[in-house]
This record gives structure tokens, sequence and C-alpha cells, in this order.
């Protein structure tokens, strides 16, 4: 398999490996406590484990791509913003 097309970089590497590292670990999550702990939060509409984890992955994408164009600053600052608003789904969504 080529994959040669695809810029396959350290950072690249650890991006697509921590969603699979999530992906699993929700999948460990559901089997022990199946139902994925639905409640309704601050929007008013119940979400699940699933939901809160695909809110907060989106929302960090877009976290990330507005550091990008808005800052030169490192991505680090980003990679904080983005856990600190993953922390706030995973409560308050």
């Amino acid at each position: 398999m080529d994959l040669s097309w695809m810029a396959w970089t350290k950072p690249t590497a650890i991006f697509f490996i921590s969603i699979l590292c999530f992906l699993i670990t929700m999948i460990i999550w559901e089997i022990r406590k199946p139902g994925g702990a639905p409640r309704k939060g601050i929007f008013g509409f119940e979400t699940t484990r699933g939901d809160r984890l695909f809110i907060s992955l989106l929302g960090s994408a877009f976290i990330h791509i507005l550091w990008i164009a808005v800052t030169s600053v490192t991505l680090w600052g980003a990679f904080c913003v983005a856990l600190i608003y993953a922390l706030c789904v995973f409560m308050f969504v």
C-alpha cells in the first residue's frame, strides 16, 4: 500500500493514534457500563458519552484551525484550550 501521498509526520501520526485511543477507550467504557450515560446538559437535549466525544473532537478541530488562522504562536496553546473545552463539554453538555 503506497501512502506516500499523505504527509505522515510525527504530529500527524500522534493525532491519528490519539483518536484511535479515544475510540478504543470509549468502546471499553461502553462494554463495562453500557448505555452511554445519557443526560441533559446546558443545551437542553440528551447526549451520550459518544455524542460528547464527537462534540469535543469537532470543537477541538475548529479551535486548532482558528488558532492557525489567527495567530502564529505554537499549537500547544490551542491544544491546552482544546483540552479545557473537552473537559467542559464532558462536564456540562
